[in-house]
């Protein structure tokens, strides 16, 4: 069976790792003033984050247009492929799953197979990556579905933001009313319900002092989540626009947890939209690649 991979541009793969495993990629727009800026097309990380430091006007963010998705599905159809699983950002933070979801009731083309991560950037990436390489690789659908499923039980998210304003003024904080009270010179960490009950909604779950100390508890916090795994472990820090940090953080992970695979991403225009510049993020799982 001939089965495409899609997925949205909040994973920010790399042109490489896109076309290694042949990833259909649905740019998110994003509205400024007057302006719908395509993710990764019309505006780059760098040139986004120097806009959101001038810029009196502050951006928000759609979804991908089911009509774009549907182009999209309509030339897969006429190229012979059977089958698509599409492997998409959170529902707790965008209500693109929710219309693909009806799209793929009403397409009949085509089986479409949403997917809901929990989660967006590196975590997203990584359920696409392995949607990829079992579809390259000839497996089923059902069975690459139920792999994405196994990969979302094993993923975790931690970040810290220099504030919270961006997330509370776009609405993606869940427990903003409680948390933001006293938050002077407060560094918060941050988390989404990626395994358990929740649909990967973003909630405040701790406070440092300083940067330093909410790494540090960070760090602490995956050593003892992952402490008693039996399965490789790939983890990847990315960042807004703070690429030194971003070193420093794999340089010293990798040298606490020497056995687990580190890399780095970035957050982009699309979802620093709701981190504001200078956010760190770092997620894990089970090594996709190795599943």
């Amino acid at each position: 069976m001939k089965i495409a991979v899609i997925t949205d541009s909040a994973t920010y793969l790399t042109p490489e790792q896109a076309a290694q495993y042949q990833i259909h990629v649905l740019s998110i727009p994003i509205l400024w003033g007057n302006e719908t800026l395509r993710d990764m097309i019309d505006i780059n990380q760098v040139q986004f984050y120097e806009r959101l430091r001038t810029d009196k006007v502050l951006p928000t963010t759609s979804q991908p247009s089911i009509g774009e998705t549907e182009e999209l599905v309509t030339k897969l159809v006429a190229e012979g492929y059977e089958a698509v699983i599409m492997p998409v950002i959170s529902s707790g933070i965008s209500s693109f799953y929710q219309n693909l979801t009806a799209y793929a009731e009403r397409e009949q083309r085509i089986k479409i197979y949403p997917f809901d991560t929990h989660i967006t950037c590196a975590g997203t990436a990584y359920a696409a990556l392995l949607a990829g390489k079992m579809a390259l690789a000839g497996e089923a659908p059902e069975k690459i579905m139920q792999a994405l499923y196994d990969l979302r039980e094993t993923t975790h998210v931690l970040f810290m933001v220099d504030d919270l304003e961006h997330l509370r003024r776009t609405g993606r904080l869940s427990n903003a009313s409680s948390f933001v009270a006293g938050l002077l010179k407060i560094k918060p960490i941050l988390g989404m319900d990626v395994d358990h009950t929740g649909k990967g909604e973003i909630s405040a779950i701790a406070k440092e002092r300083q940067a330093t100390r909410a790494y540090e508890w960070i760090a602490t916090h995956f050593g003892e989540a992952i402490k008693d795994k039996d399965y490789p472990i790939r983890a990847t820090v990315f960042d807004a626009n703070a690429p030194k940090v971003k070193q420093e953080w794999i340089d010293d992970l990798s040298k606490r947890y020497p056995n687990v695979t580190f890399e780095g991403s970035i957050i982009g225009p699309v979802v620093g939209v709701h981190t504001g510049e200078n956010a760190m993020a770092f997620i894990w799982a089970r090594d996709w690649d190795k599943m």
